[in-house]
């Protein structure tokens, strides 16, 4: 199936666009990432600022999801700080077939637990040293559901503590512990956690003056340095997620992650059940910010991915991007022809040889799964991930781009930088397998503020103030207490599931050259028909 093809049956079945977007009304206050979007930055209960996908390092056969909400979350933001708003509803949702409709779905609905009525205005009124300690006033607890191929949702965990704000030092002497207390196992092997985190998210944000400067000159300075951010993990069994249960014939899955309000704001009432519209939508990172423009921001996120096809100024968006073009005019590096059929594949297909694309390779497009119905197929807004790319004994930070294929864009680890990625990919280095020298510097953040955790939940204790780190990483908190279930691990945990989750790897590029996007990627198993 030609990638043109492929485009052309998607907005053949579309309106045009301004009426498609139009029709979303007001109530449709949406967007991600980091308050790039006009509505949504007066809501920063339920904005999703990243979305993180990748294999689980220590425990085979398992696929680990990490969602972020509530950018900027100052640690010094009391008296309230940064709960999750009980109005909303907060989703991981998973397509195996690549039809841009969620196969898997991962619901997280909050509750508040507030004692302290006319009687303080402290989160707590003396140390806290467990979840439950009297001396936290507010704490939240939360359910978990899920829904698999359009079943009803079914609940998981209900009243599950999440990890509170870090207040400081004083009132929470070890917020390592309450962090581990809050890391929880499920029957079926699952692993949950919600709470506060380090936002672990790097990159210098003057992008917006001019590109840096317009000489970058306004480089090297993390912006989120030293803010928090809510964060929901969850860790579940490849068979879980991939199509027809089997990652060895169907290892690719897409990811995105929405939060749905009720159409009109409640005070009270089951968010569970009542009229929600999606106010937020986020797959791959930075699209909202630098892809979509300004006037489509609000809607782009209002819509589920099966309808991205169909809207024309959002696919010339990826086909004619507005960034290569900027930096020809300020640094002069001349953009890469139109169209970009390459970001189409990075953003929209998925890397694969079955679109016709330019990017001779198969690596995290549905259309590689061996069941799939490739008729259904359609280009969609998601960040997909292949879940048999075994793991990388030493990460390069620069993802495919780097010669490590567990990397950005094949999902997202915390650790890949995604702004030097997507910077030289718009200057067309997944075709050409050059990096583009002038550009090569990126933002000159190459790494988090903190260190990150060697498992389950992976990311960095909240920051205890703006000016500084927080002095101790999940590397070094208490290991995961016993939840109430008693649960044997699995097969898969065991390592004993993975006997036939192989890849072929005998053509692997060691670094950037031409062969990058030729010789990477040949499964053992014959292709598709």
């Amino acid at each position: 199936m030609r990638l043109a093809t492929v485009l052309r049956a998607g907005a053949a079945t579309a309106v045009a666009a301004g009426v498609a977007l139009a029709g979303l009304g007001p109530v449709s206050s949406a967007a991600s990432s980091h308050r790039e979007a006009p509505l949504i930055a007066a809501d920063p209960a339920v904005d999703n600022t990243d979305l993180y996908a990748f294999v689980s390092p220590e425990r085979a056969g398992y696929v680990t999801f990490i969602a972020n909400w509530q950018p900027f979350s100052d640690p010094d933001g009391g008296p309230n700080f940064y709960p999750f708003a009980t109005d909303a509803a907060y989703l991981i949702n998973v397509d195996s077939d690549g039809d841009a409709k969620a196969d898997a779905v991962f619901r997280w609905t909050f509750q508040n637990v507030d004692k302290r009525g006319k009687n303080t205005f402290l989160y707590a009124n003396g140390p806290v040293t467990s979840l439950d300690d009297e001396n936290l006033l507010f704490r939240q607890t939360y359910t978990l559901e899920s829904s698999f191929h359009g079943e009803p949702f079914k609940t998981r965990i209900s009243g599950a503590p999440v990890a509170p704000s870090r207040v400081g030092q004083a009132t929470m002497p070890d917020y390592a512990k309450l962090r581990a207390d809050a890391n929880k196992r499920l029957p079926g092997g699952w692993n949950t956690y919600a709470g506060q985190a380090d936002d672990p998210f790097f990159l210098d944000l003057r992008v917006f003056d001019l590109l840096y400067g317009g000489d970058l000159s306004e480089v090297g300075r993390d912006t989120l340095q030293g803010y928090n951010v809510n964060t929901i993990a969850l860790q579940v069994p490849f068979t879980d997620v991939a199509l027809k249960g089997d990652p060895q014939r169907n290892p690719v899955v897409g990811i995105w992650t929405t939060t749905e309000r009720g159409r009109t704001r409640l005070t009270s009432g089951d968010i569970r059940t009542a009229d929600r519209v999606q106010v937020s939508r986020l797959g791959n990172p930075l699209v909202n910010e630098v892809v979509v423009p300004a006037a489509l921001k609000d809607a782009f996120n209002a819509i589920s991915p099966d309808k991205d096809a169909g809207i024309p100024d959002v696919v010339q968006r990826v086909t004619d991007p507005e960034l290569p073009k900027l930096i020809e005019g300020i640094y002069k590096v001349p953009a890469p022809p139109t169209p970009r059929n390459d970001l189409v594949e990075i953003f929209l297909t998925g890397i694969t040889t079955k679109a016709g694309g330019p990017i001779k390779a198969d690596l995290n497009s549905q259309l590689n799964n061996a069941d799939v119905n490739a008729s259904s197929f359609r280009p969609s807004e998601m960040l997909r991930l292949n879940l048999s790319v075994p793991v990388t004994a030493q990460p390069n930070r620069l993802g495919v781009l780097g010669g490590d294929l567990q990397g950005f864009p094949n999902g997202r680890r915390l650790g890949d930088d995604v702004v030097d990625i997507s910077l030289q990919a718009v200057e067309g280095a997944a075709v050409t397998g050059k990096l583009v020298d002038a550009l090569a510097a990126g933002d000159k953040v190459d790494a988090n503020d903190d260190t990150f955790g060697a498992s389950f939940p992976y990311v960095a204790l909240p920051h205890l103030t703006k000016a500084a780190a927080s002095p101790a990483s999940p590397s070094t908190a208490a290991a995961p207490s016993a939840s109430a279930f008693d649960v044997k691990p699995s097969a898969f945990e065991s390592g004993e599931g993975m006997t036939a989750v192989t890849v072929g790897t005998s053509a692997l590029a060691a670094g950037l050259g031409a062969t990058l996007f030729v010789g990477w990627w040949r499964r053992r198993r014959s292709p598709l028909a």
